[in-house]
Order: structure tokens, then C-alpha cells, then sequence
């Protein structure tokens, strides 16, 4: 059996569909945190099968709350202090994203304008569908 040990004060992403884990940890920026990270790759989950789970020993002020919304919104955020979890948080899709994803499209003022950045608008929450702000094309 694996055990890693708990927090005094943190967070932990759980309920992170399976192998995402890392393409979590990349879109933080938590390699660039001066902080300990615990990875758990496929752990048995009643209620999804398989499931990854982050354990972050630092502030959740780190945590930039639209990108994992948008990466995952099933994602719980369980806030530990003093060992003990004090705050569950779930997540949504967010309306709005900046420099998250890049448009594609080549005639987008933002292919033109490197400086400008990178604005996705949620216009079909049940599809998720996100389109550039600038020339509405849609991000696949």
C-alpha cells in the first residue's frame, strides 16, 4: 500500500481524471514553486475508477482557479490547515480565459500582435465550447 503523508497546510486536487495529473502540474507552473508536490497517478476511486490526485504543501493563493476550471472543472480543491481539511471548493468552467490556450487562426489580430493576449470566451457551456474573443474562432 502507498502512503503519503499528510499536510500541515495546503491544498489537494483531487478527484483529477485519470493521466491528467501532469498536464496539471505543467499548466501551475508548480515546477517553478518552491514548494513540496506529491503526484499520485492512477489511484483506485469507488466512484471513478481510476483518479489522480496533487498534494501541494503552499498557499492556495498559487492556484490559478480558471485554468483547472477549464482543464478539469470535476476537480475538487480540498484547503488543509493544521493537518485538518478547514474549505472544500469545486470548481466551474470559467467564463473567460487569458493565455491559457493560443487561436489558431492565422488571420487573428493575435497572430499579427504577439504582445496581445490570448482571450477565450465560454459561448456553449453544455458543449464546452470556448471561441477566441477577437475573431470568435472556435478553440478545438
Amino acid at each position: 500500500m502507498l502512503n503519503v503523508s499528510g499536510l500541515k497546510e495546503g491544498f489537494v486536487l483531487d478527484h483529477i481524471r485519470a493521466g491528467k495529473s501532469m498536464s496539471i502540474y505543467h499548466y501551475l507552473g508548480l515546477d517553478k514553486l518552491d514548494c513540496q508536490v506529491a503526484i499520485i497517478k492512477n489511484a483506485r476511486s469507488s466512484k471513478m475508477g481510476r483518479k489522480d490526485i496533487i498534494k501541494i504543501e503552499c498557499g492556495i493563493d498559487v492556484l490559478d482557479l480558471d485554468v483547472l476550471g477549464y482543464i478539469d472543472h470535476n476537480i475538487t480543491i480540498n484547503i488543509i490547515k493544521d493537518e485538518k481539511i478547514v474549505e472544500k471548493k469545486t470548481l466551474k468552467l470559467p467564463k473567460k480565459i487569458t493565455n491559457v490556450i493560443h487561436c489558431k487562426n492565422p488571420r487573428c489580430i493575435t497572430s499579427i500582435e504577439q504582445e496581445l493576449p490570448h482571450v477565450f470566451v465560454l459561448t456553449d457551456e453544455e458543449k464546452e465550447i470556448y471561441r477566441c474573443m477577437y475573431c470568435e474562432e472556435q478553440y478545438k
